[in-house]
Formats: C-alpha cells, sequence, structure tokens
C-alpha cells in the first residue's frame, strides 16, 4: 500500500478551516517573529475608495471580543479602534482613490493598498498574514488566509481600522455631496444609493467601470 506523503505543519494549518482559536495561526508562527495581519474594505461599493490597515500586535495579546469586523457593530468597531491603535507594536494604512481603482481594476487596487498598509508599519515584521486567497507583492514572508479577518486576531485587528477609517471617510464625503446619504450606505448599491445615482448622476468619487455605472 502506497503511503501518503505529509503535508508540511505550515500548510495543513492553512487548510484548516477550523483553527482552535482566533489566535492559533499567531501561535504557530509566534517563533519566527513580529506578525502583521492585513485586511482591506470597500471593494464592493460604487463610490469611494479602498483603504486597507495593517496591525502587528505584541505576541500572546488577547483582546477580548475582537473579532472580524462585519461580526461588530458599528459602536463596537469604533470602541476598539483606540485599543487596537494604542496597544498594537504599529500599524498602517493604505488607500487608493476611486479613479485608481477604475484604472486597475478592484483586486489590484485591493491589493495595492495592502501592499501599502504593510510598507508604512514602523515595525518590520517577519511574517504577513494576508485575509483572502491571494498574496501582495512585497519581499516579506507571507500566508494568504481565505475567511483570515475570522480566523486571525490580527487579521481581525487590521480590518477594523480598515472599516472604520473608511467609514468614517464616507461621513466626509456627504458633506462634500449633500445630495448622495454616504453616511447611512458608505458607497454601497443599495436602493437609496441607486435613486441617488438616478436623480443626481455620479459624483467624481464614484466607481465608473463598475456595473450599474458603466451601463
Amino acid at each position: 500500500m502506497k503511503r501518503q506523503r505529509r503535508q508540511p505543519a505550515s500548510q495543513q494549518l492553512l487548510l484548516d478551516p477550523e483553527p482552535l482559536s482566533i489566535s492559533y495561526f499567531e501561535e504557530r508562527f509566534r517563533d519566527e517573529g513580529h506578525i502583521a495581519g492585513v485586511d482591506e474594505a470597500g471593494r464592493g461599493p460604487l463610490a469611494g475608495p479602498v483603504v486597507a490597515a495593517a496591525v502587528i500586535l505584541p505576541a500572546g495579546l488577547d483582546i477580548p471580543g475582537l473579532k472580524d469586523s462585519k461580526q461588530l457593530t458599528e459602536k463596537q468597531r469604533e470602541e476598539f479602534v483606540p485599543v487596537i491603535k494604542e496597544r498594537a507594536l504599529a500599524w498602517g494604512l493604505g488607500l487608493i482613490e476611486p479613479w485608481e481603482i477604475d484604472r486597475i481594476n478592484i483586486l489590484q487596487a485591493s491589493l495595492k493598498a495592502m501592499k501599502i498598509a504593510v510598507e508604512g508599519l514602523k515595525v518590520k515584521p517577519a511574517l504577513i498574514l494576508v485575509d483572502g486567497p491571494h498574496q501582495i507583492e512585497i519581499k516579506l514572508p507571507q500566508k494568504a488566509l481565505k475567511k483570515g479577518d475570522a480566523r486571525s486576531i490580527t487579521i481581525a485587528a487590521a480590518s477594523v481600522i480598515a472599516k472604520v477609517t473608511r467609514d468614517r471617510m464616507m461621513c466626509d464625503y456627504e458633506k462634500r455631496y449633500p445630495n448622495f446619504s454616504f453616511s447611512v450606505h458608505k458607497g454601497y448599491g443599495t436602493e437609496l444609493h441607486m435613486k441617488e445615482l438616478k436623480t443626481h448622476g455620479p459624483t467624481p468619487i464614484h466607481r465608473m467601470t463598475f456595473a450599474p455605472l458603466a451601463k
């Protein structure tokens, strides 16, 4: 009987869909040095930038209740931001404007935003945990984790900072473009947003290559 070759531990854990805790990957890779988690917010909206954040947390740090930003309320996300920034060894942001999203496409824009966020870290990570199936173009060891924002505390921290940063920007855009309720729909293609587009037409922060606008 032919024996199956055992996969390296690093590959096994990346295939594990249910890690034991949200700090599972950080614990497994702790000996490699500082670990950065990176995530983005704003891939789906019809307007506004895509924003990424990268975060390095101290080894062994536990922030009770911290999880994927999509599983938190707006109030909870806002409360976590100062805690994350205070306790993090380093954090960085990356932003790609709508016009560049139209030029290079949203996937490339998201990866570029994440690269900028990592490059903005004041502490160099030994390993990057990237949310999603794609790696970023940077000469540092990295591992792409599908649904990483629910599987890694550092990615979860990055997802919260990215989401809150972008949401605040969209609220500010509403002051510039008062015909659009950006503080409500954050640029996503809701029924309200589509009605506003039909009535007023697109603004300079709309993504003109996205299907509803390209038509």
